[in-house]
């Protein structure tokens, strides 16, 4: 995991920050903490060690100061500041240090020894192997809780710890701590040559396997992409599948994209396609036994310069008796050439392979990047890009693989921030140094300020009134031009809701009067009109069209008598249709008048 450390070039010493420890544990004053009311005597003091001590083993993730404040007991000034330094020196750590949220929490904890410590000894808390130890888990920065192997190796470590610390709880010394510390210094200089091995042996591994499948992929591809919508004698679809593709998959790996035996294999690839496909060759026969002549030899050819041996005779046998099939003319059986390869696998891209520049992918090398948010956050090192295969080979930093990822699928996982560099580390003495010193400056200041707190105060109390004065003002401005708006909004609301219908309604009234009018232009001679009933008549009277006379637009309508003559104007006939005082009736109303002058006349003749 020291791939990529980071190390403070002027962590802090003990020295620079001890004195000024000292200082704030005896004067700075933090509002709402458990100060005693007076001085206390020595005996009147509580003892804070079993509390201490029964937080850490329980592992609680909380702060000392809230500890302290959850029981009724008297604790010492330097009692309550010990615990507040402890909790301000961890609480900026968890937030800056970098580390995995969960890996922070761990060591958060220590605050719980770090208090007790720093109320007994000061400036010694912090002693040089406490120091260096913390300083050196930015060696860890990558490490992610994802349950595997490696990472059980740290926590099995901090278990450790949490039995080091417990014991010098117990014993009332730091001898455990100290041992602990160097026991880890020891354990990460092996780690760090055996990963050393583990990250040069992983890299020759990818980057013969990233060839490996450049060569592969690539030769799918070609394959794919000249067997797609074929049909084909099936012996040339076998020898394309058991001979052709390892051959184009040697070629590439040999020789690359620009060599020779790959331009050649490519090329005879797609003879033996034009050839086995009649709809290809059928349309220049000439051409055909051009082929048919040199492809033998060509194939055999390719396949010595390829693999240094001769191809068996039996591996022609079919494509021999294809092409004798071809030039006698004869039609072949022939099958879809993808679906008799079975389960074939290519993609396309690999055809269009283009390798980024050095200046793309060269800055991110080396770099750490994280996936994922809080405690379920995932770490992964920028360990190598494959060029052969256009890869990026993600390791844990220690020569662990976690995975390959296409340099395209990086880019877009970049700009949809899936992915995001790791931040800067914060080293613990760094922490510690700008705490201490940011402590310091209040107890300095506080001081000053305990003589201008009346005065203060009262110049606060009245910046406040008049604050609040002008809010509420502003509130009450806002919440007329608030309720302002939201009246002009309704009105407008209305009005369109109102001009909507009025629209839909004239929409509804234009579609009914352009169907009236087609209504009233296919009324025939004889064709049937319903008016409902009105004032002079109490049921609908049927009439049927008698004469249409185009120059006045006028229609005169009689009953089936003959009688009761009535007129229209092309336009108040519509108009009656589309408020429906008028029905047109179709061809099956004239239907039932002939049906009932029928049944009268032969009513009539049996009379």
């Amino acid at each position: 995991m020291s791939q990529n450390r980071q190390r403070s070039k002027d962590a802090p010493s003990v020295a620079a920050v001890s004195g000024k420890i000292d200082d704030v544990l005896a004067g700075i004053r933090v509002p709402d903490l458990p100060y005693p009311a007076g001085k206390l005597e020595p005996d009147a003091v509580s003892d804070w060690r079993p509390l201490l001590i029964s937080c850490w083993s329980e592992q609680r993730d909380e702060r000392v100061t809230h500890v302290i404040r959850s029981v009724n007991l008297e604790w010492s000034v330097r009692q309550v500041n010990a615990a507040y330094v402890a909790d301000r020196i961890m609480d900026v750590f968890l937030k800056t240090s970098g580390l995995h949220p969960n890996l922070a929490r761990r060591i958060a904890r220590l605050r719980f020894y770090l208090a007790w410590r720093m109320n007994l000894e000061g400036k010694k808390a912090f002693s040089k192997t406490l120091l260096s130890w913390l300083d050196s888990l930015q060696e860890w920065r990558g490490w992610s809780d994802s349950g595997g192997r490696s990472s059980k190796v740290l926590l099995d470590q901090l278990d450790s710890l949490v039995i080091a610390v417990s014991a010098s709880f117990e014993s009332g010394g730091t001898g455990p701590v100290e041992d602990f510390c160097h026991q880890w210094q020891e354990d990460s200089e092996k780690r760090d040559a055996q990963a050393g091995k583990l990250r040069q042996r992983l890299l020759d591994t990818e980057q013969g396997a990233a060839k490996q499948r450049k060569a592969d992929q690539t030769a799918r591809a070609l394959i794919g992409r000249a067997l797609q919508g074929r049909k084909l004698p099936i012996a040339i679809v076998r020898f394309i599948l058991d001979y052709w593709q390892g051959l184009l998959k040697q070629s590439v790996w040999d020789s690359g994209f620009e060599g020779e035996t790959f331009r050649h294999g490519s090329k005879l690839l797609e003879w033996l396609v034009w050839i086995g496909d009649p709809s290809l060759s059928d349309k220049d026969r000439n051409r055909l036994y051009h082929v048919g002549e040199q492809i033998g030899d060509r194939i055999l050819d390719v396949w010595k310069r390829v693999y240094n041996e001769t191809l068996p005779p039996e591996a022609l046998a079919g494509i021999e008796a294809v092409m004798v099939s071809r030039l006698r003319g004869e039609a072949p059986d022939l099958v879809d050439a993808l679906s008799a390869a079975g389960s074939f696998q290519w993609d396309s891209s690999w055809l269009g392979f283009e390798v980024p520049p050095k200046e793309a992918f060269e800055p991110f090398e080396g770099q750490w990047f994280v996936e994922g948010e809080g405690a379920g956050e995932q770490r992964r090192f920028f360990y190598a890009f494959l060029p052969e295969s256009a890869e990026i080979l993600w390791t844990n930093g220690a020569g662990v693989k976690l995975g390959l990822q296409t340099w395209s699928e990086f880019q877009t996982a970049l700009d949809k921030k899936q992915i995001r560099p790791l931040p800067k580390l914060t080293p613990f003495g760094t922490v510690l140094a700008e705490t201490v010193e940011l402590l310091a400056r209040v107890c300095e200041k506080q001081r000053r300020q305990r003589e201008q707190a009346a005065e203060a105060a009262r110049l606060r109390a009245e910046e406040l009134r008049r604050e609040k004065e002008a809010a509420d003002e502003r509130r009450r401005a806002e919440e007329a031009e608030r309720e302002a708006e939201l009246e002009r909004q309704r009105q407008a609301a209305e009005e369109q809701r109102i001009a909507d219908e009025n629209a839909e309604q004239e929409r509804l009234r234009k579609e009914r009067t352009l169907r009236a009018e087609k209504q009233v232009d296919g009324i025939k001679l004889g064709g049937w009109v319903v008016v409902e009933p009105d004032e002079s008549s109490e049921e609908p009277v049927r009439l049927k069209l008698a004469v249409r006379i185009n120059a006045s637009r006028k229609l005169v309508f009689v009953d089936r008598l003959g009688l009761n003559r009535r007129e229209f104007l092309e336009e108040a006939l519509v108009e009656g249709i589309v408020e429906g005082r008028i029905r047109v009736l179709g061809t099956s109303a004239e239907f039932d008048d002939t049906l009932s002058r029928v049944v009268g006349r032969i009513r009539v003749g049996r009379n």
